[in-house]
């Protein structure tokens, strides 16, 4: 598929990747707008369903996770059960594997311009340091689903890494190599971003800073590379710079609410993908009750926030909300519900609130650095962790109650139920996963924690 994605065209008509476009494509990218476009329709993609705007969030791998399920839909009843055979969940990860390696390939593009390739001053070092950005922040999502999980083997088989904009295809690789390759991206992509504030609003591409992947989102990204490597230094060395010199911080508890409902985070968010039409795109399957495709959370979610809750978690009713059915409470997840599209009033809607999809936000920097302390200074890491318990109206864990791997993970995943994060950590972590509706227990393995790579993928190989 890999092979097969780089004859695709490409979402909206930002860049033609096809051998019959390449004139157009090397006239596009020689003018600085031209670039901002292609960039521009890289960010468009990430946004589509077979990617960020479902599969990557609220549906496909939440149902994964286990937080979500649709008991009527014979496509999550599958997906949730780990049955990688069935037809629509074989269609749904090959959609997401082509899909995103078509947009690897336009990066690509981007990156094999000759004023991004070698770029040495601004805008260009901007336009290469995202390109770069973006490429090992695609390749490190599928690896988190195609591959084993690195600290159990690093030398087993992972997936080729597209570095080139050819029409060859790259070979597999081992998950070191991938590894290897995430980094270097990143590493040189975090150079090349160190005076992204001197230009702020210089230009049209440098505003709205959280909906490209800017300096501060990268260290995120490297922070969250290192902690799935099991690199507890270098996790907490990028987490730690994230949290002390970026813009963001935590939002206070009263903020909670219609905080990420269908926008970007104002305060939190690092990193999002802008799209308008998320609300739209996701409020049937959330909303509705009792359809053939509305998606439910998982039975426990209330037992999930009533534990070591000594306060009020403003995020459970932020993010749930109660409907009556036949005499029942029933409820449904409106943490992405946006309030202004759902009363028809878009247009009354804040400039300064972004529509989008949220993929990095500055919660994810505690945990991470709560966790790389927890055996060393263990009351340091309690107070990482509790710094966002207390923003989200929670009582602090008092000195004397160590902080745990177990405390930990239900944090997190209170605060990012339907965000997509919960899976990723399960199985960076190899825990056991508890089906939605609690009757089963799935153990820790490469059945359930690798997504087989499409068969179409080696069969475009020969």
């Amino acid at each position: 598929m890999v092979a097969a994605a780089m004859l695709t065209v490409s979402c909206e008509g930002y860049l033609d990747i096809i051998p019959d476009g390449q004139v157009k494509r090397e006239e596009m990218l020689k003018a600085p707008e031209g670039i901002e476009d292609a960039l521009f329709g890289v960010y468009s993609q990430m946004r589509q369903q077979p990617l960020y705007g479902m599969a990557l969030s609220i549906y496909g791998i939440e149902v994964l996770a286990q937080n979500m399920d649709s008991q009527w839909s014979d496509f999550s009843n599958n997906l949730g059960t780990y049955n990688w055979e069935y037809s629509d969940v074989r269609d749904w990860s090959e959609g997401l594997w082509t899909e995103m390696y078509h947009n690897i390939s336009n990066v690509n593009s981007v990156l094999d311009a000759e004023l991004v390739r070698d770029a040495k001053e601004f805008p260009y070092t901007i336009y290469k340091g995202e390109a770069l950005a973006l490429r090992a922040f695609m390749h490190f999502d599928l690896i988190r689903l195609f591959a084993p999980q690195y600290t159990l083997d690093k030398t087993v088989g992972g997936i080729p890494y597209q570095s080139e904009f050819s029409l060859n295809t790259p070979d597999f690789e081992s998950l070191e190599a991938n590894y290897s390759h995430i980094l270097a991206d990143l590493t040189e992509a975090e150079e090349l971003l160190l005076d992204e504030d001197l230009h702020a609003g210089e230009t049209q591409f440098m505003i709205d800073r959280q909906t490209h992947l800017n300096l501060h989102a990268v260290r995120a990204e490297l922070a969250r590379v290192y902690l799935t490597m099991g690199n507890r230094e270098k996790a907490a060395e990028y987490a730690g710079k994230v949290i002390e010199s970026s813009p963001y911080t935590l939002k206070e508890k009263t903020e909670v609410i219609n905080d990420v409902a269908g926008v970007l985070s104002r305060k939190e968010c690092l990193f999002g993908v802008y799209y308008a039409d998320f609300y739209s795109n996701v409020s049937t399957l959330l909303q509705q009750q009792q359809s053939f495709y509305s998606l439910d959370p998982r039975d426990d979610f209330l037992e999930l926030y009533n534990t070591d809750a000594d306060g009020l978690d403003y995020r459970q009713t932020a993010y749930f909300t109660a409907v009556e059915t036949g005499g029942e409470l029933h409820y449904r997840l409106s943490k992405f519900t946006d309030i202004y599209e759902l009363n028809n009033m878009a247009a009354n809607r804040p400039a300064e609130l972004i529509p989008g999809i949220n993929l990095i936000r500055m919660p994810e920097m505690y945990y991470i650095m709560a966790e790389c302390l927890m055996d060393s200074d263990n009351p340091r890491a309690l107070e990482y962790y509790n710094a966002v318990r207390g923003h989200r109206g929670l009582e602090p864990i008092g000195p004397e109650r160590a902080l745990t791997m177990e405390l930990l993970n239900q944090e997190r995943l209170k605060e990012y139920f339907g965000e997509g994060l919960t899976f990723f950590n399960s199985k960076r972590l190899n825990l056991t996963i508890t089906s939605a509706d609690g009757t089963k227990v799935y153990q820790p393995s490469n059945d359930i924690y690798v997504v087989p790579i499409p068969d179409a993928e080696y069969a475009n190989r020969y």
